[in-house]
C-alpha cells in the first residue's frame, strides 16, 4: 500500500539520513518494508532482543542499500551513537530512523544531529488519501473515516466490530506498555484514567486545574502527564492563535486524538477531531516536506466568540476555519474574525450541505470536497 509520504521519503534518503516518526501502527513500518522491496535493505527493532544486539554492535551488513532502524530512541545516548553511525557508514548506504514517539523529547543528550536528516510525519488517512487508496468518493470516504478512524488496519478491517476490538487493544497497549518509558508504574493507572477523560473533552478549551481536583492531583502532574500522550502521538494540542506566542502559550489549549475513532461524544465532535487530523496533516506536510512556517490553531476571545480553528503562516493568519454539521448560516464569530482579519480565507466547511457557496467574502463548503482538496 503506497502511503502519501512514499516518494519524498525515497528522494530526501538521497541526500541524508531521515526520521520518520508518527503514531503506533500508522504505518511506518509497512512503508520501510516497501522502500526496501525497492532495492534492498535491512530492518532492526530495538525492541526485539536479537535486533537490539545487532545494533548495539553494529552488526548489520554494510552492503544494505537501505538500512533502517526502528524505536531508536529507547536506546541510551542514542543521538551521540547515531551521529557516529551516520558519520562513519558507507557512502552508498542510505539510513532511515523510525519510532512512535516525538525523537526530541525522548533521552536528550547533548549531541546535535543538526544538518545530518531531515525529519517527516506520519499521519492516519485522510479523506484525500482514503480516495486514493480506496477509489472511494470523497463523501464516502468521509463518512468511512468518522466512523472508523484513519488508521490503516481499522479502516481496512472486513467489519466494524474488528476495528472496535483493534481499537480496545491499541488504546489500552500505548498507555499500558509506551507511557513506561516516559514515566513510572505507579502512574500508568492515572495517566490511564486522564486519557479516558480526555476523550470526552475534545474540542472544548482544556481546564487542567479542574481535571486536576477531579484526579486529586496537581495540575503540573496533570501538565507531565499531557506532554506525555502528546510525545507518544496520541493526542496533539492546539493552541490559541496570538500575536504574542507567550501569552498564547498561557491561555487554554484544545486537545484533539489523532484516532478519531477513540473520541467519546456526537457525531459533531467527531466530525470536529477528524477536521483537525486532517489540518495537523496539511499543515505538517507543509513544515517538514516543504519548508514552510506554518501553523494550526484555534481563536476565542474574552467574550467567548470562538472559530473553531485558523492557520498561519509566517506569524499571519491565512485561513479562518469553522466546522459544523448541517448550519448553513454564517457563523457570527466567523463573520466577526473574518471583517478583523481581512487578509484571510473565511471558511465554514459543513458535514451536509448540497453545493458550496458564498456569502460575501465567507464560503460555505461542503466538507467532503473542502477535505478532499487539501494537499494531502
Amino acid at each position: 500500500m503506497k502511503r502519501y509520504l512514499d516518494d519524498r521519503v525515497s528522494l530526501d534518503l538521497k541526500k541524508k539520513m531521515v526520521f520518520l516518526t508518527g503514531p503506533r501502527q500508522v504505518g511506518k513500518t509497512t512503508l520501510s518494508h516497501a522502500l526496501m522491496a525497492q532495492s534492498g535493505g535491512q530492518y532492526l527493532n530495538y525492541d526485539v532482543a536479537d535486533d537490539q544486539r545487532l545494533i548495539v554492535q553494529q552488526r548489520w551488513s554494510p552492503r544494505a542499500p537501505l538500512l533502517v532502524l526502528d524505536e531508536l530512541h529507547k536506546m541510551p545516548n542514542w543521538k551521540a551513537w547515531l551521529k557516529g553511525v551516520y558519520d562513519g557508514k558507507p557512502a552508498s548506504q542510505q539510513l532511515l530512523v523510525t519510532g512512535s514517539a516525538r525523537l526530541d523529547t525522548f533521552r536528550q543528550s547533548g549531541e546535535s544531529l543538526a544538518g545530518r536528516f531531515f525529519g517527516l510525519r506520519l499521519h492516519p488517512f485522510s479523506v484525500r488519501e482514503w480516495c486514493e487508496q480506496s477509489g472511494a468518493a470523497p463523501a464516502q470516504a468521509l463518512t468511512h473515516l468518522l466512523e472508523r478512524g484513519g488508521f490503516p488496519e481499522p479502516c481496512l478491517a472486513a467489519t466494524h466490530e474488528e476495528a472496535e476490538r483493534w481499537r480496545h487493544q491499541y488504546f489500552d497497549g500505548l498507555v499500558r506498555n509506551d507511557v513506561l518509558e516516559f514515566s513510572r508504574i505507579t502512574e500508568v493507572n492515572a495517566i490511564k484514567l486522564f486519557a479516558q477523560m480526555l476523550r470526552s473533552r475534545v474540542g472544548s478549551p482544556l481546564s487542567l486545574a479542574s481535571m486536576a481536583r477531579d484526579l486529586a492531583l496537581s495540575p503540573v502532574t496533570l501538565k507531565k502527564y499531557l506532554d506525555i500522550l502528546e510525545a507518544l502521538y496520541i493526542v496533539f494540542i492546539v493552541r490559541p492563535w496570538h500575536g504574542n506566542i507567550a501569552r498564547a502559550v498561557l491561555q487554554a489549549p484544545k486537545v484533539y486524538f489523532f484516532d478519531t475513532g477513540l473520541v467519546q461524544g456526537d457525531e459533531g465532535v467527531r466530525f470536529e477531531n477528524l477536521v483537525a487530523t486532517a489540518l495537523l496533516k496539511h499543515t505538517q506536510w507543509q513544515v517538514d516536506a516543504q519548508g514552510k512556517e506554518v501553523g494550526l490553531h484555534y481563536i476565542r476571545t474574552k467574550d467567548d466568540a470562538e472559530v473553531d480553528f485558523a492557520l498561519s503562516e509566517g506569524g499571519q493568519l491565512t485561513h479562518l476555519i469553522e466546522c459544523k454539521m448541517q448550519d448553513d448560516k454564517p457563523h457570527r464569530a466567523l463573520r466577526r474574525f473574518a471583517d478583523e482579519f481581512p487578509a484571510t480565507q473565511a471558511i465554514q466547511v459543513i458535514r451536509d450541505l448540497r453545493h458550496s457557496f458564498a456569502i460575501g467574502r465567507l464560503q460555505m463548503q461542503r466538507a467532503d470536497e473542502w477535505l478532499n482538496a487539501l494537499l494531502v
